[in-house]
């Protein structure tokens, strides 16, 4: 394996672990050649080839969920996922004690490496496949609907903000990272107002109301780490996360995290590119590049680094806070200008 990205195996698998391991695959119906642990899982080497085994504690219509995901993805011509192994009596998954395990065919190939903006716009095309072939009828799936009042939502984390300024307020002797946060809140918080406005005179309430009736499903954990790059053909693995949701908030969440990146620091042409590529498989409309702006430029983590140290009384050191909130504070110029230039795109988009 040869990009940045190879799949990280941990070898040290305690005995106690790999006799568990061994019981569950003897309900399978493979030889085991040998095993290893990869990430949250475990690459088995079997006589019909590499299976990936995942364990888990909660939710054991994780694997029925995915094996019929993707029977019906494959109805719409998407095949790149992984397929669900049953065993020896024709089960979905093995309980062993408190856990439950499940096995699917092993994707051989590599995690995605997103420094290069090729492989970000590869996965985005991926994505949009993925959202257009994820039709299931209501019911089908056991998942949870992930749709949200996201302006309300929005709206209680900017009542946070008045929150934190009394809580800052009222202490009589200020530290370094009171005085920075309070210096800073009024610029986030109006950002956040700024995300309200777009929210609201987006179509978001049809457009919510649209997906919970067509059941639209989401990935929800869509990042290097689910997917892979075999031969310069892509996959989706781990199925586990899928919810009910708009769409957009795959796509979103897959930029907002890019945007972090030291190779995309917050980069409107490199999102511009991602989007479009997303767009030119699943076409966008200037609603949904709406809400996408939305998600991605609300200040999330300006608000969650005020709720763990405000209201959650996180146990770091000021040495942490203050190495945090300023990771936070340069890339405020740097997003006020991506949220400009997203706004004339969206001006100008048809």
């Amino acid at each position: 394996m040869k990009n940045a990205r190879t799949v990280k195996y941990n070898y040290d698998i305690s005995e106690k672990e790999s006799v568990i391991i061994k019981r569950v695959l003897d309900r399978y119906d493979f030889e085991v050649v040998s095993l290893k642990k990869a990430r949250s899982a475990y690459k088995v080497k079997t006589n019909e080839g590499n299976i990936c085994l995942k364990r888990f504690k909660h939710g054991k219509y994780k694997a029925e969920n995915g094996r019929i995901l993707v029977e019906e993805l494959a109805k719409n011509n998407f095949f790149n996922t992984a397929k669900y192994i049953k065993t020896k009596n024709y089960n979905m998954f093995v309980k062993y004690k408190r856990f439950f395990f499940y096995a699917t065919e092993w994707i051989d190939g590599d995690e995605c490496d997103f420094n290069k903006i090729s492989e970000a716009t590869n996965c985005a095309k991926l994505l949009a496949r993925f959202h257009k072939a994820a039709k299931i009828e209501p019911g089908k799936l056991k998942i949870q609907n992930n749709l949200k009042n996201l302006p309300q939502i929005y709206k209680n984390k900017l009542y946070d903000f008045d929150k934190y300024k009394q809580f800052i307020s009222k202490r009589m002797i200020k530290n370094n990272f009171d005085l920075i946060y309070l210096k800073n809140i009024d610029e986030f918080y109006n950002r956040g107002i700024i995300t309200l406005r777009i929210l609201n005179d987006s179509e978001y309430y049809r457009l919510s109301q649209k997906a919970s009736i067509e059941n639209t499903i989401c990935h929800d954990s869509f990042y290097y780490q689910n997917i892979i790059n075999k031969n310069n053909e892509y996959y989706i693995i781990d199925l586990d996360s899928i919810v009910v949701d708009l769409q957009v908030n795959d796509l979103a969440k897959f930029i907002r995290r890019l945007m972090s990146k030291s190779s995309y620091r917050w980069e409107f042409e490199k999102a511009k590119k991602i989007i479009e590529a997303y767009s030119s498989v699943n076409k966008l409309s200037k609603n949904e590049l709406e809400i996408i702006l939305a998600i991605i430029i609300f200040p999330h983590k300006f608000w969650k680094i005020g709720r763990k140290r405000y209201i959650k009384h996180k146990n770091w050191n000021e040495y942490k806070y203050i190495q945090k909130l300023n990771k936070i504070l340069a890339n405020s110029e740097l997003q006020e200008k991506f949220l400009q230039e997203y706004i004339k795109y969206l001006e100008r988009y048809e």
